[in-house]
């Protein structure tokens, strides 16, 4: 049986080797990548932001969603109404390295005062960070179901929100209220809260399919959740009738709005052999690569756990030892009863 702290290990590193797998050939059509790769397309990491197992902004924001998740319980009554306000926060504090990306000074000014994650040096490199997330953040104030920010439903909402399935006791409104902070439309927010509510399952150690079904009913009792219903179960269907083809992905589109990423991803988990098989199933089609194959290794890392992870993809990854250790914190302090190290991570 898979213990928990290796589902929450899994979790994380999964999503940055899926991450990390799709990103040299995020913007790259299917042919081109064959004809560079070969016909079975990337096989393990390939260059990309000058080095290989490079994460991209889809891994750096989960991490920041983690810090949220565990500075809220800092706070005056522990986590609950202090989540959402704490995502936002932390949220900002992606963007700092994002704007500040290049800026000496603003490191220098940033440095061990707002906490240990921005300490980081690999979490300041901008790996083409989602136009939406930078704009709803830059702009203010925070989105919400009720006030939405815009009318997006790209996947920069759904891609970060793995944490939360691994902690909130409503993984689907938790999972929605953050990515409704920069995605408005209800696919861009619902597709994120079925997504953290199929971690939430497989953390508690629910088969694949079954976590799939948890998702799909929450969404069927959700307003507006129809879209995102039909593109989940489109992929679940896929999965008993169609072969694991990058032609079957395309029939579920192509990642870059959060029902496609969620659908591809889903996909390619159900019906993968072994961890490897299902994200590089995901990232070798002619989309979002690197999204999707962040949120099928979120799944796979949860369902299989992190010793399920192929030690090449472990060792090559970047930022691996920041990402346990968030994976760890996460872990002791929801689930072992641990107070936060406030060093590391400060109230809020």
């Amino acid at each position: 049986m898979t213990a928990l702290r290796d589902r929450f290990r899994g979790c994380l590193l999964g999503g940055a080797t899926g991450d990390a797998l799709g990103a040299g050939i995020e913007f790259m059509p299917l042919a081109e990548i064959r004809d560079r790769f070969g016909p079975a397309g990337v096989t393990g990491y390939v260059p990309a932001y000058r080095r290989t197992g490079a994460i991209t902004d889809d891994t750096q924001m989960t991490l920041f969603t983690a810090e949220a998740l565990i500075r809220a319980r800092c706070l005056p009554g522990g986590s609950g109404q202090a989540d959402v306000p704490a995502l936002w926060r932390a949220y900002q504090r992606w963007r700092l390295t994002q704007s500040a990306g290049g800026d000496d000074a603003a490191r220098e000014r940033s440095h061990g005062k707002d906490g240990w994650l921005l300490t980081q040096e690999f979490l300041w490199q901008q790996r083409s960070p989602g136009t939406t997330c930078l704009s709803a953040l830059s702009l203010g104030p925070p989105g919400s179901m009720t006030a939405r920010v815009n009318d997006s439903k790209g996947c920069g909402g759904v891609m970060r929100v793995a944490p939360i399935g691994l902690v909130a006791a409503d993984p689907f409104t938790l999972g929605c209220q953050a990515a409704a902070l920069t995605h408005g439309h209800p696919a861009g927010y619902l597709a994120a809260g079925a997504f953290a509510v199929m971690v939430a399952e497989l953390a508690r150690g629910a088969r694949l399919p079954d976590a799939a079904a948890a998702g799909i009913t929450r969404l069927q009792a959700a307003e507006h959740g129809t879209e995102v219903t039909r593109a989940l179960t489109k992929a679940v269907q896929a999965a008993g009738t169609e072969p694991p083809v990058p032609q079957t992905l395309a029939r579920l589109g192509e990642g870059w709005v959060a029902e496609e990423a969620l659908a591809i991803a889903t996909y390619c988990a159900l019906v993968a052999t072994d961890f490897r098989s299902g994200v590089l199933l995901a990232v070798n089609h002619g989309g979002d690569s690197d999204s999707t194959g962040a949120i099928c290794g979120n799944l796979l890392g949860t369902h299989l756990g992190a010793r399920a992870i192929d030690i090449d993809l472990l060792t090559g990854l970047e930022g691996r030892d920041v990402i346990e250790q968030i994976a760890d914190d996460l872990h002791g302090v929801f689930t072992g009863g641990r107070r936060p190290l406030e060093e590391r991570y400060p109230p809020g």
